[in-house]
């Protein structure tokens, strides 16, 4: 019988459990298949239509799906009036620019464009047999019905998806696919149908990333987004700040810039798009989403938001204690009022929800890890707080309720989940950076398996919203730019995590099935017993180009694992910070690497103990002979050179003492590194200079 911390978040697409994959020794769908169900056999392939192909978001689309569908022959079919503008011929170089011109044009030979009235269809679309239509045209319900009804009587039984921000499938007749910002690129859609669909698995099998809500207005997404902007216009209204200075303080306190991602997009089209979603919720939920005074006049006038530089003062002033105060309750306030409401209507699987504010609204932490953050106590303090700024969103729906129930494990296990069949477990990760919310879930998930009496282990991300493990989020190392000791407390702690899984099980292993593992995950991944990735992935440590030491081993556990031959490879990837691919790493720091089936079906069988894969043992001892430089290393940049000094002294005494004592000696590096100027004026400065007001 399996057992889960969590719901995974691939169950409600249908598609099973990660624990499924690896005992099934494979994905649960094959993008060929899917592409069978939803445009038809080879020998009677229809085609995919995109209306509105010229609008940004039907160019995006247009791009992504091309590229996709070409191997399999698929055409679309962009479809839009005369007149319109180029959008797709825009995107072309962002497309040749990924792909190269010559695979550009082969993916553009099975884009077909076509004009229409808006009335009938291209009597040539016929040929073509369309089977699938991702709808974006005007947000008008008038156009979009019609629009419907039109290729349904020349097309029945065709596939209709809208890309609508915000009206519900109730209210048009057809699925949702609303897709996230930038549409060329982000490959997150929302997804409202009664029952996954082929459609929704066939995104998912083609790498997108689709997550499933619920049928209500402006579903999740632009109830985050647009609820941002207006809780910043309520406050620069209030406080007087100008736009470009309220983004300062929300870059520090959620991570996105709202005025200026409305100027970027199209300040006149953007706000037009957030008053009216914010429109149609004041009428469904009050005055919550009454649209702010200043969003109003944008939308009709079109004025940017942003002052150009020279009009914006020399001189920048800070809040004092009060105003922080004030500046939380008028933007988290109607913020978690917003998120109550989304729970109270269960719009989506709480990971879901969170994930989609963090990919699609740039939030730095969702919704719900900000809200689980500060505590029931504080979220109800802060609505409270803005209740009196702003009585009359007291009237509009409010369940405090919904932030009493943090102990529940969808609450506690966000970005880390786990499951087991009595014998095998998985941990799976639905972030992409390593944080200190992802260190404590991880705890909490090794914790529930050993409880579960579970020994044998694998690691991996959740295929779905963990399309790579990249890294280390920066912001957990601000602090430690003025205080070291707290780098070096950090990297003592996830350290310990990390050792847990050598310790403590009997069998553990990593796998790589995305992208790339690089950094804090990649260190964290090879404390497995093994580790096993697909060959394309990208393995390394990129860390002495921003420049930090790694924070969790890599100093010394890399030499620990590979045979001394292998030491100075290990060495030229910790100072070039350049990758590796797995399947040019085997041996010295990957146990297997081959294609994603054969390599899911051999973490099952090392998991298992079926298979003859041999473990890399750790030497425990002090190593000998390890190489001081890197012969024609290339010269770099200061603070990179003294990037590169600081990681050899912390190979050089890291590896020179035992196992036992090598924890604490790199932890200490790597917090004093984190006080030094190079590391200030690196990556981490600078990020960490970006949210200062």
């Amino acid at each position: 019988m399996e057992k889960a911390l969590r719901q995974s978040t691939l169950e409600t697409l249908g598609l099973g459990t990660v624990l499924g994959i690896f005992k099934r020794g494979g994905l649960p769908v094959e993008t060929s298949d899917m592409v069978d169900r939803v445009f038809g056999p080879e020998a009677d392939r229809g085609c995919m239509v995109i209306s509105g192909a010229n609008g940004i978001v039907g160019a995006g689309k247009t791009m992504q799906f091309a590229s996709r569908l070409e191997p399999f022959g698929i055409t679309i079919a962009a479809l839009d009036f005369p007149g319109a503008p180029a959008g797709i011929t825009k995107q072309y170089a962002g497309l040749a620019s990924g792909f190269g011109k010559e695979q550009a044009a082969k993916i553009m030979n099975n884009v077909v464009q076509f004009t229409y009235d808006g009335k009938s269809l291209p009597r040539q679309l016929a040929a073509m047999k369309p089977r699938f239509l991702l709808e974006a045209v005007p947000e008008i319900v008038a156009i979009k019905k019609a629009h419907y009804e039109t290729f349904r009587t020349a097309f029945p039984g065709i596939e209709i998806r809208s890309v609508t921000s915000g009206f519900p499938s109730k209210e048009l007749g057809v699925g949702i696919a609303h897709p996230a910002f930038p549409h060329e690129s982000n490959k997150v859609w929302e997804i409202v149908e009664q029952t996954p669909s082929a459609v929704t698995q066939l995104l998912w099998s083609m790498g997108m990333i689709p997550a499933m809500v619920s049928d209500d207005w402006s579903f999740v997404l632009d109830v985050i987004f647009c609820g941002a902007m207006q809780a910043a216009c309520r406050y620069s209204e209030a406080s007087n700040m100008p736009g470009w200075k309220v983004d300062k303080y929300l870059r520090q306190l959620l991570g996105p810039n709202p005025f200026r991602a409305h100027d970027a997009i199209g300040t006149k089209g953007a706000s037009f798009l957030t008053w009216s979603c914010l429109e149609h919720l004041e009428q469904q939920y009050g005055p919550l989403f009454k649209p702010a005074a200043g969003l109003v006049d944008r939308k009709d006038s079109g004025l940017s938001w942003y002052p150009m530089n020279h009009l914006r003062p020399m001189v920048n002033w800070a809040l004092d204690e009060a105003g922080e105060a004030e500046l939380q309750a008028w933007i988290l306030g109607p913020l978690f009022q917003m998120t109550s409401l989304m729970l109270h209507e269960k719009r989506a699987q709480l990971t879901q929800l969170n994930r989609i504010g963090e990919l699609c609204a740039q939030f730095k932490n969702g919704v719900i890890a900000m809200a689980r953050k500060l505590g029931t106590g504080k979220v109800l303090a802060l609505v409270a707080a803005y209740h009196k700024l702003q009585p009359e969103s007291a009237s509009s729906p409010w369940y405090p309720e919904e932030f009493q129930q943090m102990d529940r494990p969808d609450w506690q296990q966000l970005y880390v989940n786990a499951e087991h069949d009595g014998k095998v477990g998985v941990i799976t990760f639905s972030g992409e950076s390593y944080s200190q919310e992802v260190d404590a879930e991880l705890n909490r998930a090794m914790d529930w398996l050993q409880a579960e009496g579970i020994a044998r282990v694998i690691l991996s991300g959740d295929f779905h919203f963990s399309t790579q493990l990249a890294g280390v989020d920066m912001a957990d190392f601000f602090p430690a730019l003025e205080r070291p000791e707290q780098g070096t407390a950090l990297a003592m702690e996830w350290s310990l995590t990390a050792r847990r899984l050598h310790d403590e099980f009997a069998i553990t292993v990593g796998f790589v099935h995305g992208k790339r593992c690089l950094g804090a995950f990649f260190e964290l991944f090879q404390h497995c017993h093994y580790l096993v990735a697909v060959d394309s992935a990208d393995l390394g440590m990129p860390e002495v180009s921003l420049p930090v030491v790694p924070v969790m081993e890599g100093c010394h556990w890399f030499f620990r694992k590979a045979a001394p031959e292998a030491w100075p490879k290990v060495l030229a990837m910790l100072l070039e910070g350049r990758p590796v691919k797995a399947g040019k790493a085997v041996g010295w720091l990957a146990d297997y690497a081959g294609p994603l089936d054969a390599a899911i079906k051999a973490c099952w069988a090392i998991a298992t103990g079926e298979s003859p894969v041999p473990m890399r043992p750790v030497d425990a001892s002090p190593l000998a002979g390890v190489p001081a430089e890197v012969p024609g290393l290339p010269a770099a940049n200061a603070k990179v050179e003294a990037g590169r000094r600081a990681i050899l002294d912390a190979v050089r005494e890291a590896c020179a003492a035992p196992l036992s004592e090598a924890l604490t000696i790199q932890a200490g590096h790597a917090g004093r590194f984190l006080g030094h100027p190079s590391c200030k004026g690196g990556s981490i400065g600078a990020a960490f200079a970006k949210t200062a007001v």
